[in-house]
């Protein structure tokens, strides 16, 4: 690609934030290399179209990608503009990036792992999170992209090492709630936020917290009570009354961040923005095999680490943090220079 020459890209994105996100992380590092002209697609498939109907479709010699992409998800075909390069994550992606790679006769880019009979050889370039992708070529394994750069959050170039004798001042709390195999029980949330007032009393540390779409509202309302004490909270973000697009404050103000264990997405995000992150999990807390997987990258990086609520003191905790090694390195640059490297045989 000519280097003053715009990327044109097609982005299809799904309705989930953690997928686009990550797409989005994609692009935005891409974007450090050369410049970028996006087009977002939304893609919404009709569900009376099974999966292994299209999956059986992508390899018939009748194959067509306009009716494919009429028929099963709404996209006139006629309307998607010369590109060169499609990316998208998340599976519902996966059958459109194929069909609008093949209609265009351009490279593509899908960020995730693959529905089960979907060859690697469908995509150009496949950027995976999880180890067992280690040593395929058509694989780039690095944390799951997120387009938060530290360096305009203001982040510490060289970031400390907490624990016992390095404790933080100010911590971000991420609330979530129930999501897939994680469930919360009410002792559960009254223990979590006796452990956030008993870690601000025992270290002077004050807390940033912020809630998601997921929280329950007796919860919510639950911290807006103890928020009332700014020893304990220096500020509250309500997702009810806030709505999304609010952590990047919480990154940026944070010594470290904690963050209930049914969003990997806020987690992934933390260790992004270099903040030590520490996952707390309740009783109830099972993972899809590809999420307990992202988990094991994480732990095995050394970026993140849970604890059981059931578990959590002031020095459980401080031991928990002393145990990660937070990326020194800007993630959205490392990651440009792995797509640096590939960019050749993309566009061979």
């Amino acid at each position: 690609m000519p280097d003053k020459t715009p990327l044109r890209v097609i982005f299809l994105a799904d309705t989930r934030p953690g997928h686009y996100h990550v797409a989005q992380g994609v692009i935005a590092a891409l974007s450090r290399l050369l410049p970028v002209d996006v087009t977002r697609i939304e893609v919404q498939r009709k569900w009376i179209v099974p999966t292994r109907w299209l999956r059986a479709r992508i390899n018939a010699k009748s194959f067509y990608p306009p009716r494919m992409l009429r028929m099963a998800y709404r996209i006139d075909a006629g309307t998607i503009p010369q590109a060169d390069l499609v990316v998208s994550a998340g599976g519902e992606t996966q059958m459109p990036n194929i069909c609008v790679t093949r209609l265009l006769d351009v490279p593509n880019i899908f960020c995730g792992s693959l529905l089960r009979g979907l060859e690697p050889d469908n995509f150009s370039l496949i950027v995976s999170s999880y180890e067992r992708d280690e040593g395929s070529d058509k694989h780039l394994v690095v944390l799951k992209p997120s387009s938060i750069d530290p360096d305009e959050l203001g982040r510490p170039k060289v970031v400390p090492r907490f624990g016992p004798d390095n404790r933080p001042r100010t911590l971000g709390l991420l609330v979530g709630g129930r999501a897939g195999g994680v469930h919360y029980r009410d002792s559960e949330w009254e223990a979590l936020l006796a452990f956030v007032r008993d870690v601000s009393k025992a270290w002077g540390t004050r807390w940033l917290i912020s809630t998601s779409r997921r929280t329950p509202d007796a919860v919510a309302d639950r911290i807006e009570e103890m928020a009332r004490d700014e020893a304990v909270v220096a500020k509250f973000i309500d997702f009810r009354t806030a709505g999304p697009g609010t952590l990047l404050e919480i990154f940026a103000k944070s010594d470290a961040i904690v963050c209930t264990e049914d969003s990997s997405s806020m987690i992934s995000e933390a260790v992004s923005a270099r903040l030590p992150a520490i996952g707390v999990s309740p009783r109830a807390c099972r993972f899809t095999e590809d999420e307990q997987l992202y988990r094991d990258f994480l732990m095995h990086k050394g970026w993140s680490r849970t604890v059981p609520i059931a578990d959590l003191s002031p020095e459980r905790f401080a031991l928990a943090l002393a145990e990660v090694e937070p990326i020194q390195e800007n993630p959205l640059d490392a990651l440009a220079q792995k797509l640096k490297a590939r960019l050749p045989e993309l566009f061979e």
